[in-house]
């Protein structure tokens, strides 16, 4: 007869003993979207070191609220749901406030960034409980910061410092221990801001190398910056990362000059947008944060969809609208360009990337669809081979091993809609040896219906046949 069997359980009687496993695909390597890296100038934070920010943080509250800060919002806006932000620039002075006891210094609160942005103090008794003080320290309108002490005639300096010891943005430095004089919205002394130079956005590109992203975007219009971060995209292309790069130039650049950088850079991983000048509600879009817009948008589409008429939601006006002959020949040069739908929605015409001299004759990586597809692939059957790397035998059991997990991949890929098909097999030209074997992946990856063709047969007659 037969039994049923739990993980681990050993029966006493011989037989055969059976149980039903759910489906497992955990172990199977999986995408990785929403998440696009940014350099940027800014007037707070920390310098050269990438920080990860989810749609819930205040991106103020890490890197202030200068304009170049604002890519980070429209990053988030297009569907980003991480970001890693990399500031860049070398020197700069950091703010700071001394408050007092009468005219005597006690305590001098400094910002741990340099940068121009504004910050104020506000020390007072607590409305609940008179035996303590409280500390608040914004920048603008907004609390950042709220620290309790107790009230004392004689430490309340080393209580505030105390409290302040974890602070992520400001340190305390005691000049005099004493009683804290209360002060509302008190200015901290400006600060500067870094100098930023292109080796600055080189020293940036650099920090995120380590980084897995979707996409990549900045806040300059500088060609110069552009083409740093082409030449980074192929470094790490090279290096087993996959992502896409989105930059844009302002419509005050000649439109001819912008479609003939977008065409010199012939890139799979490099999006151009074309013309970036749109309005958002009251608020004027351009160059950077158009860009920025879109590399969110394209992190967070899942790669078995298309952005081709995917609508720039929130956006009510192109303000650079082009005609169709113009949108036509800017497409020929890999431009994105931006277009009316038929309900007067500011959406993608068409999503390619700047590819358009394919040298293998394969069409599929003009495409920003097909390109993220491809990328995928490569990313999770990379993924599940390094789990396999010294822990299989090179055998014909090993590496049926190997075999079976990276068909996995393609399989789970062909049933989320991603992949028409893939067939793993071992290598038959290059035969396995040592340490060493050889894989070969057929891929079909699947297309957007973007091209619908009608053809009408009308009569003279007015009599239905």
């Amino acid at each position: 007869m037969a039994g049923t069997f739990t993980v681990g359980e050993k029966q006493v009687r011989p037989g055969v003993y059976f149980q039903a496993a759910p489906e497992n695909r955990s172990s199977v390597a999986q995408a990785a979207d929403g998440i696009t890296a940014v350099i940027l100038k800014a007037d707070f934070g920390p310098l050269g070191k990438v920080v990860e920010l989810n749609q819930e943080d205040s991106y103020e509250k890490v890197f202030g609220n200068s304009d170049s800060t604002e890519i980070l919002g429209q990053a988030f806006a297009g569907g980003a749901k991480t970001l890693l932000v990399c500031r860049v620039g070398k020197g700069g002075t950091a703010s700071e406030v001394k408050l007092k006891s009468g005219e005597e210094d006690l305590l001098t609160i400094q910002a741990k960034y340099p940068g121009s942005q504004e910050f104020s103090v506000t020390i007072r008794t607590k409305l609940t409980d008179e035996k303590k003080k409280e500390c608040k320290i914004y920048a603008g309108t907004k609390e950042l910061e709220s620290y309790e002490f107790e009230v004392q005639e004689e430490t309340e300096a080393s209580a505030l410092a105390a409290a302040m010891k974890n602070s992520e943005r400001f340190q305390a430095q005691i000049l005099k221990d004493g009683k804290l004089d209360v002060c509302s919205q008190k200015l901290f002394t400006a600060g500067t801001n870094p100098e930023t130079a292109a080796e600055d956005y080189g020293d940036g590109l650099a920090a995120l190398e380590p980084f897995y992203f979707n996409t990549i975007c900045t806040d300059t219009e500088d060609v110069n910056i552009h083409m740093l971060i082409q030449a980074f995209m192929e470094r790490i292309f090279q290096m087993g990362q996959f992502a896409m790069a989105v930059v844009a130039e302002n419509h005050s650049t000649a439109l001819q000059d912008r479609q003939a950088r977008a065409e010199a850079f012939n890139d799979k991983a490099m999006i151009y947008v074309l013309n970036p000048w749109v309005k958002e509600g009251e608020k004027e879009l351009d160059g950077a944060m158009t860009a920025a817009r879109i590399a969110g948008m394209v992190a967070a589409c899942k790669s078995s969809q298309s952005l081709t008429h995917t609508v720039l939601e929130g956006v009510g006006e192109l303000l650079e609208p082009l005609t169709p002959s113009q949108m036509t020949e800017a497409e020929k040069k890999g431009c994105l360009v931006l277009s009316y739908s038929m309900d007067k929605q500011v959406w993608i015409d068409n999503a390619i990337n700047t590819l358009v001299d394919t040298k293998d004759g394969d069409q599929g990586w003009k495409k920003i669809r097909r390109t993220k597809t491809r990328y995928e692939l490569i990313y999770r059957m990379n993924q599940q081979a390094e789990k396999l790397v010294g822990r299989v035998d090179n055998d014909t059991n090993g590496r049926a091993t190997v075999t079976g997990q990276l068909q996995a991949v393609g399989t789970a890929m062909v049933d989320e809609g991603k992949l028409t098909k893939c067939t793993v097999t071992e290598s038959e030209t290059q035969a396995a040896d040592t340490d060493s074997a050889w894989f070969d992946v057929e891929v079909v990856d699947k297309d957007s219906l973007e091209h619908i063709y009608l053809t009408y047969h009308f009569q003279y007659s007015t009599k239905e046949d």
